[in-house]
């Protein structure tokens, strides 16, 4: 089955690491880089994205399609990169999940089709 598992930034956790010296994140870099690694085999395609400030929002719930600059989601919570997954089942995705060592909120949503 597969997931994606989308990363989530919170604004203390982008402050926390801006504040990180150089040596300091490149551990916390080198951290994601091994969990990639250590799921090599479960991970079929990943991503980081651009921040938050290079998205355009399309909002079809308004009669004529409104497109605006940013994210404008509600809540202060950005998703910056995400994962997908192919495992058993839903308690495997989320063992994965788990073991993320970066952003403090990790969604989980399973693939239609």
């Amino acid at each position: 089955m597969k997931y994606v598992l989308m990363f989530v930034d919170s604004p203390q956790f982008a402050a926390d690491l801006a504040a990180m010296d150089e040596p300091e994140r490149n551990r916390a870099y080198a951290r994601v880089q091994q969990w990639f690694a250590d799921h090599h085999d479960k991970v079929t395609h990943h991503a980081y994205l651009m921040p938050p400030d290079t998205a355009t929002t399309l909002r079809l719930d308004r009669g004529e399609p409104l497109v605006s600059d940013g994210p404008f989601v509600e809540g202060k919570e950005v998703v910056s990169g995400y994962a997908e997954i192919e495992v058993a089942n839903l308690d495997e995705a989320l063992r994965v999940a788990s073991s993320w060592p970066a952003c403090p909120v990790v969604e989980i949503r399973p693939i239609a089709g």
